[in-house]
């Protein structure tokens, strides 16, 4: 597999970083190559058998052209600084060119201890690096900007975490790892020439065109707050809670980074919380606009010293931006509903319905994924999916009443707003008990449930009898749902 690096960070960005190494595993073994990204990525893995592929996104034998480097960042943890992170368990062996000019990062994720590994042995077990194959290739399939996974590859070796697992490497694909974390980094440690070094490399690689605005830096702090405000909409969209929603698993670029602690909510809690390190609910589905808010206030002040070096007045305008991004997510966010709901446009009462959605849900415990389906058979004159979800009969109705009453003030025939719907509210998500018996089956050998679970979720939207069985919720009496962070 040829890989074309251009490696600009590590040959513009030197100090923001720490060169190191993969651990070479003890038998790396393919265990799933996601041949679609390669070729949109430009790389021909046609050729390549499974032992050479595995032993190039294991850390065996790095490919020719690549630089590897952990990256320096900080990070707000659950609402605490930590002055210095960085990557202790991911290595970036580079940056290359797709064929459409797009510029990608890729990374390996538990090859191995770094210089910021902080006494970590810088490995990952094999259910972490399933489970963000698998919930990020979900993502990406729904629509939802995402970090991607080219490769998972056990390593022969084992992980002692809570017990002993499987050892193995995801090879992980971004527009950037540049984060929130890492513009802390620099501004606790090094100030404004560091930042303005960082915002203009930022800027250079993502949107260009922000060169020529006033004040480059404050509107790459405009562009970041908006893309987080329409990513989290999108989160929320489809149930998702990502669980750890510290500044360093922040994504300049807006893509959903870190699939530790993260799960789709079955049916509707607006506290719905699934880490098992986050005993308080800070990270809880309904409190990830708040965190967003925190996020880019944060963002903000690491950015304040180099768009005041630009225009001191300027950090009124920014501080008017962090101000803002309530108004901004809301406007974001019924938009989102409007289009899972079959709203063609907003009308007078469309919040009112949205709002008083959700305690709908909570109040009758109804699977967030299915109702919105259920909502599209309706209008095909189907009402039995939609009933299986309510208790009773007249559960919702007034609501459902509301509803309709909404969509008649647009001329849509209601097959043509059924079909809408459906586009754009997926069918099948990682339902959170399949996917722990795919990883608990994969741990005992046994690659097949993941692989069909991966099939599915790659194709959300478009109903096959033979898959019903995944898209029904976890029963009622299950367990509640814990994820770990895997390290």
């Amino acid at each position: 597999m040829n890989f074309l690096f251009d490696n600009t960070f590590c040959d513009q960005m030197e100090g923001f970083y720490a060169p190191a190494d993969a651990a070479r595993p003890s038998k790396a073994m393919s265990l799933a190559i996601n041949h679609a990204l390669a070729v949109k990525l430009g790389l021909k893995s046609a050729c390549a058998s499974n032992e050479m592929l595995a032993q190039l996104f294991s850390g065996f034998a790095l490919p020719a052209g690549a630089s590897p480097l952990a990256l320096a960042y900080a990070g707000h943890q659950f609402g605490q600084f930590s002055p210095q992170l960085g990557d202790g368990r991911a290595l970036l062996l580079g940056e290359i060119i797709a064929p459409d000019g797009a510029r990608f990062d890729i990374q390996l994720k538990g090859s191995g201890p770094t210089p910021f590994s902080r006494n970590g042995d810088g490995k990952a077990a094999l259910g972490p690096v399933l489970r963000e194959y698998l919930v990020s290739e979900a993502m990406a399939a729904m629509g939802v900007p995402t970090t991607r996974s080219l490769a998972a590859v056990a390593t022969g070796d084992r992980v002692q975490r809570e017990r002993s697992h499987p050892g193995a490497v995801l090879t992980r694909v971004a527009s950037s790892h540049i984060r929130v974390g890492t513009f802390q980094f620099f501004a606790a440690h090094f100030g404004v020439d560091h930042v303005v070094k960082l915002s203009d490399y930022t800027i250079w690689r993502h949107w260009p065109e922000l060169a020529a605005a006033a004040n480059p830096h404050l509107a790459l702090l405009d562009r970041v707050i908006g893309l987080q405000c329409e990513l989290v909409a999108r989160w929320m969209g489809v149930g998702f809670v990502h669980g750890v929603m510290n500044t360093d698993n922040v994504a300049i670029c807006g893509e959903t980074l870190d699939y530790g602690p993260c799960a789709f909510m079955d049916r509707f809690a607006v506290n719905a919380a699934f880490s098992s390190i986050d005993t308080n609910g800070r990270y809880a589905y309904g409190r990830q606009p708040q965190i967003t808010h925190w996020n880019m206030a944060r963002f903000a002040e690491a950015m304040l010293p180099a768009i005041h070096a630009v225009e001191p007045a300027d950090v009124d305008a920014a501080k008017a931006l962090v101000d803002a991004i309530p108004v901004r997510f809301r406007a974001i966010w019924l938009s989102e509903m409007r289009a899972k709901l079959g709203l063609g446009k907003p009308h007078k009462d469309d919040e009112k319905l949205i709002d008083s959605l959700f305690g709908e849900l909570e109040q009758h415990s109804v699977d967030f994924t299915s109702f919105f389906r259920g909502l599209a058979q309706l209008l095909r004159g189907d009402g039995d999916m939609l009933q299986s979800l309510l208790p009773d009969a007249e559960a919702m109705a007034p609501w459902i009443a509301d509803w309709w009453a909404q969509l008649e003030r647009e001329a849509i025939a209601p097959l043509e707003r059924a079909d809408a719907m459906d586009a754009v509210n997926p069918l099948y998500i990682p339902r959170n008990h399949l996917v722990e018996a795919a990883l608990v089956a994969a741990e005992e050998g046994d690659m097949a449930p993941w692989h069909a679970l991966l099939e599915v979720v790659q194709h959300p939207y478009v109903h096959r009898p033979e898959w019903d069985v995944y898209a029904h919720p976890a029963p009622e009496d299950a367990a509640p749902h814990v994820t770990f962070c895997g390290t």
